[in-house]
């Protein structure tokens, strides 16, 4: 009898713990990543460039690029930089604007990428996408997993908490994609990877379920594996279903109809969850995740994030657009105008103020 398996995209390193950047360079090694220690090290004028001065004694091998901002002509203009080099790898150190940069420029000069993550904002550091503004606003462009993921807890710390919060709801919202991606299952037919849907929902519940807050190691380390897992899954996937539905398709309004007042992506997409589990009847789960996201000081009322409950309805009305082709509780339920304020209505009575 045949035995059938398939390879898996996924770093073969995931280095997740206090001190983890000051081995950067052996992991790299040790790991025949880099021995020459050749690399590429894309940074921003902020955080990245604060370690700059601490790491790179320990990397004399490496070229340091200090990249403006998260735009697709800012990634092609390091693609273009680094290319005029002999590398090993690209290495993006800092938040999400800079590892979607560098994640751009290696596929584009067909290097592997090491994100070191200073900050757990949401969950690209380890998915196959780049997310970049371009003239039309925004575009997502697919490119390779990281070969290598490092996360330094103690860096972490470091960053403003509102970052990690951002990570908690864009980690929980998994639960809602996840069941998104079984009505459309049910409905639709449409195929669901049942080890994408796992691991993005496991990755979710592990957060949703942890009893500890953003000051502890031990919930830093299992919402990082979280984050880490939710890439992993949208590779095994081949899009971002295991992690985007109507919660996202929500912070997706929030952002088109508001660019200028939108809130942290993991805010409006942890908002987003809550209210899109109401809206499927699971009062239970929707009261629960709002009770979780109100303890980690996330919002799950439209006003606590500077919206009214017009906008809010207005938002909710027009999220379909945003992903023409997915199919979601807000497709499913095809509510007008009204029925989603009597609804909103309902879900503040449940989760209580």
């Amino acid at each position: 009898m045949p035995v059938l398996t398939r390879l898996i995209p996924s770093p073969v390193v995931v280095d997740i713990r206090p001190g983890a950047l000051d081995d950067l360079a052996c992991v790299l090694a040790d790991e025949r990543i880099s021995q020459s220690g050749k690399l590429a090290i894309a940074v921003s004028g902020g955080s990245g460039a604060r370690l700059r001065e601490r790491i790179a004694p320990t990397l004399p091998g490496a070229t340091w690029y200090e990249v403006g901002g998260g735009t697709i002509d800012d990634a092609v203009r390091l693609a273009s930089d680094i290319k005029a080099g002999h590398f090993d790898a690209v290495v993006g150190l800092g938040g999400g604007k800079i590892i979607d940069c560098a994640k751009f420029a290696a596929a584009r000069v067909g290097l592997p990428l090491v994100a070191v993550a200073t900050n757990l904002a949401h969950d690209g550091l380890c998915s196959p996408v780049a997310t970049l503004d371009n003239d039309a606003g925004r575009g997502s462009y697919g490119v390779p997993n990281p070969i290598a993921v490092v996360i330094d807890l103690n860096v972490i710390r470091e960053a403003p908490v509102r970052f990690v919060r951002s990570g908690i709801g864009d980690a929980i919202s998994n639960i809602s994609a996840v069941a998104d991606w079984e009505l459309a299952n049910r409905v639709n037919g449409e195929k669901v990877d049942g080890l994408a849907a796992a691991m993005a929902r496991q990755a979710g519940e592990a957060v949703l379920r942890h009893p500890g807050g953003v000051g502890d190691d031990g919930f830093l380390q299992v919402l990082a594996e979280a984050l880490v897992l939710t890439g992993i899954a949208m590779s095994v996937s081949g899009d971002s279903r295991p992690s985007s539905g109507a919660c996202h398709e929500i912070n997706h309004a929030f952002d088109l109809l508001h660019p200028k007042r939108a809130a942290a992506h993991g805010e409006q997409c942890g908002l987003g969850a809550a209210f899109a589990m109401y809206l499927r009847g699971a009062h239970e789960e929707s009261a629960y995740m709002a009770e979780v996201l109100r303890r980690h000081g996330l919002p799950v009322l439209p006003d606590e994030i500077g919206f009214t409950t017009d906008e809010f309805v207005q938002a909710v009305e027009y999220a379909p657009q945003t992903r023409p082709g997915r199919y979601t509780i807000l497709e499913h339920l095809d509510l007008n105008t009204e029925q989603i304020k009597d609804t909103y209505t309902d879900y503040v009575k449940a989760i209580g103020s």
